[in-house]
């Protein structure tokens, strides 16, 4: 990126866009790691008519800002034109782009202020991919029809001789050559006092890092400031040496030279130290190292929309478990072929203490009709991953006897928790926060949050982690654990921005982006998918606090829970996108981008959001993702398409500039399901049993998981409940959709007491004395059991415990029917 001319090492050569596209498939290695060229893009702001004005008195001092984030690591602008309305720049701009990454061009437009920052009066994003190649493109982008406003801009695309890039990518995300800056510094004599060396290598993971020279300065050569880049972005390593005061007798005054060298890293021989300063105090070496990553392996973020290699392996040995149980319990004559078994997921939903206690309730009917052993995977978000982690502490719990499970859980629900607020107690969570910090984590509320679940759960420190659960699948003899959270982003709205994000005791992953690490890798620092500091695996309590994180809500939520709808404010906050028309209409591919104008909200709006979409604290954790740019293609991919249901889906620049730390919410901020990660399609869910466990309304996290489905094209069969079925539910509903290939089978469980009332077990109808115990009210605003009751009474426990078992058992016929369609399905589907 330059506006001198075009330096020689890179010369333009010319040859047929065909023939690049040729050498580039043939060269690769493998479908996941390519050789990509690179072009260079030319960019001419020529000029702008009928600009709109910012200032009342006078038309605005205009400039325009370029940024292309997937080839310079700042903005770069043209010089402003004082009080003009129809502003002449001519200022000609140098990108060298990677032709796999999908860049867009942002042309901002400001009107220039002395005193308060500068107004922000528009933006024009343009897909670069749209531009032929070798030939000069003068662009009209109307950003305003009416008023007449247009701005002018000459492209030109050409191919230039360097040799293309190395990259990795699975269509959605794209991994970028590397490299590793060491900086060296030497000191040649101790000064008497300290001094301060500041080091920036902008676009770098680590951006600015401080030294300081002196007594007691932690200064080594073997442990040299390293800096990780990408290495085709052009970058520069900004040095900010010591302050030097110099004496001015004329003035009688002291004035300050603070000198700043700049190295072009690009510049430096791979592999050799080289000085690049030399000072009376110190010599300021550096070594560049390429970063090489020969296959997609080498990464340490796994870039893929398959199942890792672990959960194939543990998908082996469960079919062992899941054939014999379906047999026994089919009372088949015949074993079952390998391509007959389904695949069945137990799906359990939140709610605080209330589906804590109803899944273990679930679990043990399901144990009881020897239903648990047919299970491949069991979901779950906010209360019911209490039980879950519960569980798998025992490597053989399915297998046994759950009573004494739930004795535990009795103990945990019905203790005291005033306990948790004791001296004694704070101390023990402000030492536990203290070690979090000092590991490397960020720490949050969520954390204590996660503390007092810990306590809640267990008398005293819990020191299980994910991955431990591993143990429990290496035989398969337990289903594997799904628990889910989404990623959310500060100023947007769980409805505008939210990602699903699934935790197994293997990996830790994005749908969308088909991007995954080691679960004992989670919370630690990435960059472009190389793992660079490795943190102590996070308890399983903090997990808890970002699985439940009820502290999570905002203004915007609760106003969406009484209208479902954020027209209003959207009206009002949001910044307007408006797709524009240029000249010339250039023809587009379907996963290239139409341009379109920004009209950025005022400071008013702006402030309106920022009230309304602040949660009071979410869990944070290094961001994985951190680096990664979007592929060309992405809008194309089928896999990413799927998942794609928010409002920066269509701005890659804004998806790619992926901030430092993730933020992440229960699920139940959007929909209280745990289903997403169960309708992967790379693992063939047949019948899913479907616990609700939700406050209020048992059909309406089901409808709205319904819609979701049907809008981002995910096979779910149609739910279809009468208004006397609404009004009066049944225990237990058979939804299944023949015609719609991947459609799971789908047995749901809403939360009722319903013929429990009068039977104390199916079939077995209560004496007179026995009916107090099934009057439990699971519905009204009195209920016991709502979301934030965090202690229940002996009785109570019990209660819900028995109710949830019998409406497992009352409804045996209907969960059968479903096994027994599924196996059908597949002989058919064999067929």
């Amino acid at each position: 990126m330059s506006q001198e001319p075009l330096p020689a090492h890179v010369p333009v050569v010319t040859y047929d866009l065909h023939t690049a596209e040729t050498k580039t498939a043939s060269c690769a290695i493998s479908p996941q790691m390519e050789l990509s060229p690179f072009y260079l893009l030319t960019v001419r702001i020529i000029r702008m008519r009928n600009l709109r004005r910012a200032d009342a008195l006078s038309h605005s001092d205009c400039y325009v800002s370029l940024w292309l984030p997937t080839a310079a690591c700042e903005k770069i602008h043209t010089k402003a034109v004082n009080d003009c309305k129809n502003p002449v720049w001519n200022e000609t701009f140098f990108f060298r782009i990677q032709s796999q990454i999908k860049n867009v061009l942002e042309l901002s437009v400001y009107d220039e202020d002395v005193v308060t920052p500068d107004d922000h009066l528009l933006t024009v994003c343009f897909d670069v991919a749209k531009l032929p190649l070798e030939e000069r493109v003068l662009m009209y982008f109307k950003t305003d029809p009416k008023a007449q406003e247009e701005l002018e801009v000459e492209f030109t695309l050409e191919t230039i001789s360097v040799p293309p890039e190395a990259i990795i990518t699975n269509g959605t995300l794209v991994s970028r050559a590397l490299c590793c800056l060491e900086v060296q510094v030497n000191e040649k004599k101790q000064p008497k006092s300290k001094k301060d060396l500041s080091f920036t290598v902008k676009g770098s993971y680590e951006g600015t890092q401080d030294l300081t020279l002196g007594p007691n300065a932690m200064i080594s050569p073997s442990n040299p400031t390293k800096f990780h880049y990408i290495k085709c972005m052009e970058p520069t390593l900004n040095v900010m040496l010591p302050k030097k005061k110099r004496y001015n007798a004329r003035t009688c005054t002291y004035t300050v030279n603070k000198g700043s060298p700049i190295v072009m890293l690009n510049s430096l021989p791979m592999g050799e130290r080289v000085t690049v300063a030399e000072e009376k105090r110190f010599d300021l070496n550096v070594k560049a190292e390429d970063c090489y990553c020969s296959c997609p392996e080498d990464l340490d973020v796994r870039l893929g929309y398959d199942l890792c290699a672990e959960e194939k392996d543990f998908l082996c040995k469960r079919k062992k478990y899941v054939a014999a149980a379906l047999k026994n319990v089919l009372q088949l004559e015949e074993d079952l072929q390998d391509h007959e078994i389904p695949v069945v997921a137990i799906m359990t939903t939140g709610g605080g203490m209330r589906s804590f206690t109803t899944t273990y309730g679930s679990l043990l009917g399901l144990k009881k009709l020897n239903v648990l052993d047919c299970a491949t995977y069991l979901s779950g978000l906010s209360g019911t991953t209490w039980t879950m982690s519960n569980l798998y502490e025992d490597a053989y719990w399915s297998q046994k006897d759950l009573d004494e499970k739930i004795r535990e859980a009795q103990k945990c629900v019905t203790k005291c928790k005033s306990n948790c607020f004791s001296m004694e107690r704070m101390k023990y969570f402000n030492q536990q926060l203290c070690q979090r910090k000092q590991e490397g984590y960020r720490t949050t509320f969520i954390d204590l949050w996660g503390l007092i679940i810990e306590y809640i759960l267990h008398d005293g420190k819990d020191n299980h982690k994910l991955s431990d659960q591993q143990e429990a699948l290496s035989e398969g003899q337990n289903p594997l654990p799904i628990y889910v959270a989404i990623g959310v982003r500060d100023k947007y709205s769980t409805l505008d921005f939210k990602e699903w994000v699934e935790f197994t005791p293997y990996e830790v992953g994005f749908l969308k982006y088909g991007a995954f690490i080691r679960s004992e890798d989670f919370g630690s620092e990435f960059f472009m998918g190389r793992l660079l500091r490795r943190f102590p695996e996070t308890r399983i309590c903090y997990l808890h606090g970002m699985w439940s994180s009820i502290f999570s809500l905002n203004l915007l939520y609760i106003w969406s829970l009484s209208n479902s709808s954020e027209d209003f404010w959207h009206r009002w906050t949001q910044d307007r996108i408006i797709d524009i028309e240029e000249e010339p209409m250039l023809p587009t591919r379907p996963h290239e981008m139409h341009s379109h104008v920004l009209i950025p909200s005022g400071p008013f709006s702006s402030a309106i959001r920022d009230t309304l979409t602040d949660r009071l604290s979410v869990a944070q954790y290094h961001n994985f993702l951190k680096g990664f740019q979007m592929h060309n293609d992405y809008l194309g991919n089928e896999n990413f398409f799927r998942w794609k249901d928010t409002v920066l889906d269509a701005s890659p620049n804004q998806l790619s500039q992926q901030p430092d730390l993730l933020g992440m919410v229960d699920a139940g901020f959007f929909i209280n399901t745990s289903c997403l990660p169960l309708l992967r399609p790379e693992r063939k869910v047949d019948v899913i049993l479907h616990l609700s466990y939700s406050a209020g309304s048992q059909t309406l996290p089901l409808d709205q998981a319904c819609k979701y489905y049907a809008e981002q094209k995910i096979p779910f069969p149609k739910v279809f409940l009468s208004e006397e079925d609404r009004k009066n539910l049944k225990e237990c509903y058979l939804f299944q959709d023949s015609e719609t290939p991947g459609s799971p089978i789908v047995v749901f469980f809403p939360l009722v007491n319903d013929t429990f009332r009068y039977y104390k077990a199916p079939g077995v109808i209560r004496c007179n004395s026995e009916m107090e115990e099934g009057k439990v009210d699971v519905t009204s605003s009195f209920s016991p059991y709502n979301t934030y009751s965090v202690q229940y009474t002996d009785e109570n426990y019990h209660r819900l415990l028995n109710l949830s078992e019998y409406n497992i058992l009352n409804n045996a016929h209907l969960i059968l029917q479903a096994l027994h369609t599924s196996i059908e399905r597949k002989r058919q589907h064999k067929k």
